[in-house]
């Protein structure tokens, strides 16, 4: 008989653009290696559907879907089937999605999760997120919704999508932290640091950059579902950890 394999104990971490769960689950990935364990790290943000399959979903349903973020712009089955493998064992290809060229890269660039994988920490801005009541979709969060999503069809279809596939996704975490954003203001100059810092490594023309103004325009897209988070998540995380302007965390 062949060893008994355990499934990797996941361990997920939310927050809003720019709030540093990158770095956290960076420093967790290290501090879980040097113990000795077989440890993945896996963002939500390298499960976007492609360039493609976005614009597909914007002549289908609304034009909004063609910009990455809100659920429904993820491959869901994609991520779960990633889960599937850690859970058998086997050294699991990890999916990369590229800011920079806005598209997934080839898979031939996943880098390969450990067999036997003991830890997997599952990190980004709407792990763990519930959907809202329908009747909260019925009134524009901002002037993205009002003026491009007035009928409410860009949101309903979100929503839906987080009520469905999403909970599969996320009934995998066993252990959830959530870093909170002391508002969603200061998400703009949050999320305006990590595109200064994608610029510097990718170069000032990557096609998939933006300048201060395509920054504020594309945190709107999150503003919603970041906000519901907000109110919602403190209360049933098993690790909060709420943080100032400066991400200077209290707990």
């Amino acid at each position: 008989m062949g060893a008994i394999v355990r499934r990797p104990l996941v361990i997920g971490i939310c927050g809003a653009q720019g709030s540093g769960k990158s770095t956290l689950a960076r420093a967790l990935e290290a501090g879980l290696q040097a113990a000795g364990r077989a440890v993945a790290t896996l963002s939500i943000d390298d499960l976007y559907r492609t360039r493609a399959e976005r614009q597909g979903l914007a002549r289908a349903v609304h034009p909004l879907l063609a910009t990455r973020g809100v659920p429904g712009t993820h491959d869901v089955a994609l991520g779960l089937a990633t889960i599937a493998a850690l859970e058998r064992g086997e050294p699991a290809a990890l999916p990369r999605f590229d800011k920079a060229s806005d598209d997934r890269l080839p898979r031939a660039q996943w880098p390969l999760a450990p067999a036997r994988c003991q830890v997997l920490i599952l990190e980004g801005w709407c792990v763990g997120a519930r959907p809202q009541p329908v009747e909260a979709l019925a009134v524009p969060v901002n002037a993205l919704e009002a003026g491009e999503d007035p009928d409410g069809i860009w949101r309903a279809y979100a929503n839906t999508a987080l009520a469905g596939e999403y909970q599969a996704l996320f009934a995998r975490i066993d252990r959830l932290v959530l870093l909170a954003a002391p508002d969603f203001a200061v998400v703009h100059d949050w999320r305006l640091e990590q595109e200064r810092d994608l610029a510097a490594r990718a170069g000032p023309d990557a096609p998939g950059l933006m300048d201060a103004a395509a920054v504020a325009r594309f945190i709107q897209h999150y503003e919603r579902i970041t906000r519901h988070i907000l109110a919602e998540m403190p209360g049933r995380a098993d690790l909060l950890v709420r943080l100032d302007r400066q991400r200077r965390p209290s707990f």
